[in-house]
C-alpha cells in the first residue's frame, strides 16, 4: 500500500485514541478547573471503567450490542458515584487542599489499582463490540486519464471504530451544553471563578464538588467503555490515559475545556500517527517534550489565562 492510503489509516487510529483522549482529559480538566484539585487517580478511574464494561457486558450476556448499552449507561453511574463517596470520604476532610489532595488521590491509585487486581485478576479481558463490520476506504488519485477513485488492498476500518468518534463527539456536545446552557453548569462555572462568592450566595460548593468529581471519574469510564472493545481491560490499563490526559490538559490550559478538546485533538492525532510509522514510546516522548515547550514558553496553555 502506498505512503498516502498508509498516512490515512494512521490518521484514522489518530482520530480515535483522540476522541477517547479528549473525553478522559476533559474529566480531568472539569475536577481541576472547578475544584482545583490534581486528580492522579483519574487513570485509575479510566480502567474502572473498562473492568466494570467487562463485569457487566459478561454479566448481561446475550447479543453484545445488549451487553454493551448496559456497560454504556451502568459504568459511568457506578465509577462517578465511587468518585463521588471518594470525595465525601477523602477530599472533604482534607477541605480541598492543593498539596494534601495530591497525596490523598496517588492513596486512591493504588487502592483503587489493588482492589482491581484482587477482584478482576491480572489477565487482560476482551469486551466483544457491539457490532463490526469491515468498510473498505476509497483513494483519489490524479492519472494520465485523470481523476480516478480505488479502493487499496488493506485500506479499511470497521464501522464500531468509527462509531467511537461519533459518540465522543456527541458526548462531548452533550457536555458543553450543560455545562453552557442548565442551571447544573451555570453553579459549577461560578463555584470556579469564585468559592466563597459562591458559597456567599447559597450555592452548596461541597456538593458541587462531589457532582464534579463524580462527572470527571464518569466522562473517564465512558471513555474506558468506548475503547474497550478495541483494546482489552486490563488492570494496569490507567497509566497511559492519565499520562496522556495531564499532557493535554497542560498544554490546552489548566480547567479550559475548549483547550482540552484541541489539544487532545492534537495528541491524540499525532500519539496515532507516529505510533503506526515509527514507535508508541516516540510518540509520548514527543508530546512530554511539547509539554515542556508550552510550560516554557506559554505557562498558561493554549487556552488558558495568564495571570496579570
Amino acid at each position: 500500500m502506498e505512503f498516502g492510503p498508509h498516512l490515512m489509516l494512521a490518521a484514522l487510529e489518530g482520530a480515535i485514541t483522540a476522541a477517547v483522549l479528549a473525553l478522559t482529559a476533559v474529566g480531568l480538566s472539569l475536577t481541576f478547573g472547578v475544584m482545583r484539585v490534581v486528580n492522579v487517580a483519574h487513570g485509575e478511574f479510566f480502567m474502572l471503567g473498562a473492568v466494570a464494561a467487562w463485569f457487566i457486558s459478561t454479566a448481561v450476556g446475550g447479543h453484545p450490542a445488549l451487553g454493551f448499552i448496559a456497560a454504556a449507561i451502568l459504568a459511568p453511574l457506578i465509577i462517578g458515584l465511587l468518585a463521588a463517596s471518594a470525595d465525601w470520604l477523602v477530599l472533604k476532610r482534607l477541605d480541598y487542599d492543593p498539596e494534601r489532595t495530591i497525596v490523598a488521590t496517588i492513596g486512591l491509585l493504588y487502592i483503587i489499582q489493588q482492589g482491581a487486581l484482587i477482584g478482576f485478576g491480572p489477565n487482560a479481558q476482551p469486551v466483544e463490540p457491539p457490532f463490526s463490520h469491515r468498510i473498505a476506504l476509497p483513494w483519489f488519485e490524479w492519472t494520465e486519464a485523470g481523476f480516478e477513485m480505488y479502493y487499496p488492498w488493506g485500506l479499511s476500518t470497521n464501522s464500531y471504530k468509527l462509531f467511537i468518534i461519533f459518540a465522543a463527539a456527541m458526548l462531548l456536545l452533550g457536555l458543553w451544553m450543560i455545562m453552557t446552557r442548565t442551571k447544573v453548569g451555570l453553579v459549577m462555572r461560578a463555584t470556579q471563578q469564585d468559592r466563597d462568592m459562591a458559597t456567599a450566595f447559597g450555592i452548596p460548593v461541597e456538593r458541587i464538588y462531589a457532582l464534579t468529581f463524580g462527572m470527571g471519574a464518569a466522562l473517564a469510564a465512558l471513555g474506558a467503555v468506548l475503547i474497550v472493545p478495541v483494546q482489552q481491560a486490563y488492570y494496569l490499563m490507567g497509566h497511559d490515559p492519565l499520562l496522556l490526559s495531564f499532557i493535554v490538559v497542560i498544554i490546552g490550559g489548566l480547567g479550559s475545556l475548549r483547550g482540552t478538546i484541541v489539544a487532545a485533538l492534537l495528541i491524540g492525532m499525532s500519539d496515532g500517527i507516529i505510533s503506526v510509522f515509527f514507535s508508541p514510546t516516540l510518540a509520548k516522548i514527543i508530546a512530554t517534550l511539547l509539554v515542556a515547550m508550552v510550560l516554557v514558553f506559554r505557562p498558561q496553555g493554549l487556552f488558558g489565562k495568564g495571570t496579570h
